[in-house]
């Protein structure tokens, strides 16, 4: 008797996917971790390839450091992770260190790593999960629908090729601060959100070996003390990156050479650190941090937006990596829920939600990060906040919870009023 082999499962044609997700970088791969995890599935399309630069701090709090551990990627220091303990504030002569705050939440220490390696770690983690990786495809727009306009898949042109035609039954735009995807399906900015710009370089340095988080609060372009903060991180490689971030809300916003004062800055740094031109191992780059919401709504017509497409970063700290990811976790269980239903009303249904969704989980928190960023935009609150913080240490602890976003549902007092004051602010979609 001669037995024959099953059948191999069959696959989907390469053109074709659940989920469509366009943009590899921790929000994309992400959501792609967790669509692929539930037996979608994904084609996860980006424009790079591996391993690829991307403009970054590339410190990670806790909250961060949670969605790595989630997705079970190893954040050991032999795995390349550098840890640090909390935060280093400087501003108005003082130096306060904080550390991260003890909670059941998160774990109790933040890490370092270069987006060069940590992009392509998450990446492959989606892989790995399931999800098929195109690198090196741009894509140049979306696929719709002649009567209805609903996203039904995207054009994608391959390094050297030509346009290929990719369908799906749901899109995720997590394509960046730009999201051409999201642009060409009308979904614009918003002016009324805030939004920052970042400038960063590397520099050979002692200080490389740093266990903290450093940030300086006293930026001044000449005679004004600016809104926002310069950073020193130590890569624990030899080098420190070194950057500073500026919000709009300024009037030095838009008519200040960032280039020059990152250069500035870093003169008035004792020499023993090495923050000169001959140290320097990278170019200065730049991006914009969009924050607060900046561009919505969240749903539109089969697209979701994940990171920074959505304008997902921080305003009270700029941080977007742990919302990146975190995004694309409730992204993908939406986008789950929804393509199990049977009906295409009950689809939709689940879909539209997301936005509620992600309102329900930063929305008074963002409502209050919108404000104080206005309120430092005021270089009169802007010094007195710093000047008068900066002695209070105990002040310095609550403001690292409520910037950072760290607390326990049923913590200690700070928690309580930091988790109090995000419930009370209104929560728009």
């Amino acid at each position: 008797m001669t037995e024959h082999a099953p059948p191999a499962p069959e696959q989907p044609p390469a053109d074709e996917a659940d989920v469509i997700v366009v943009g590899a970088g921790p929000a994309g791969a992400t959501t792609a971790f967790y669509l692929a995890q539930s037996g979608l599935d994904v084609l996860l399309l980006e424009k790079s390839r591996f391993p690829r630069e991307k403009v970054c701090g590339d410190g990670l709090t806790p909250r961060a450091v949670k969605s790595l551990i989630g997705m079970g990627i190893s954040v050991s220091e032999q795995d390349g992770w550098v840890r640090n303990k909390g935060l280093r504030v400087i501003g108005a002569g003082q130096r306060l260190e904080l550390a991260w705050p003890e909670l059941s939440s998160y774990p109790g220490f933040g890490l370092v790593r270069t987006r060069h390696d940590l992009d392509e770690a998450l990446a492959r983690r989606a892989q790995q999960a399931g999800a098929r990786l195109i690198e090196g495809i741009t894509v140049t727009g979306p696929v719709r629908h002649e009567r209805t306009g609903r996203i039904t898949g995207v054009v994608g042109r391959p390094d050297g090729g030509e346009d290929r035609r990719y369908s799906a039954r749901v899109v995720v735009a997590a394509d960046g601060n730009s999201s051409r995807l999201s642009v060409s399906m009308g979904l614009r900015k918003r002016d009324d959100r805030p939004l920052g710009v970042a400038v960063r370089t590397y520099y050979k340095s002692p200080r490389h070996n740093d266990d903290y988080l450093e940030s300086w609060l006293d930026l001044w372009d000449g005679d004004r003390l600016l809104p926002g903060y310069g950073w020193i991180f130590g890569m624990g490689d030899g080098t420190s990156n070194i950057g500073l971030g500026l919000l709009n809300t300024s009037a030095a916003f838009g008519h200040t050479d960032y280039h020059a004062l990152l250069r500035k800055w870093l003169k008035a740094m004792p020499a023993e650190w090495g923050f000169t031109e001959e140290n320097r191992t990278a170019p200065i780059r730049g991006a914009a941090l969009p924050m607060g919401f900046n561009r919505t709504p969240h749903y539109h017509q089969g697209l979701l937006l994940a990171g920074d497409a959505g304008g997902l970063v921080n305003p009270f700290n700029g941080e977007g990596i742990a919302y990146a990811m975190e995004s694309g976790e409730i992204l993908a269980r939406t986008i789950t829920q929804a393509l199990a239903r049977g009906r295409g009303a009950e689809t939709e249904r689940v879909l539209a939600g997301y936005p509620h969704a992600l309102s329900q989980e930063y929305g008074g928190y963002y409502t209050l990060g919108r404000a104080f960023v206005k309120l430092i935009g005021k270089p009169g609150f802007m010094r007195f906040a710093t000047k008068h913080g900066m002695s209070r240490p105990a002040l310095m602890r609550f403001a690292l919870k409520l910037l950072a976003n760290l607390t326990d549902p049923g913590g200690d007092a700070t928690d309580r009023l930091v988790n109090g004051l995000s419930r009370l602010a209104p929560n728009p979609e």
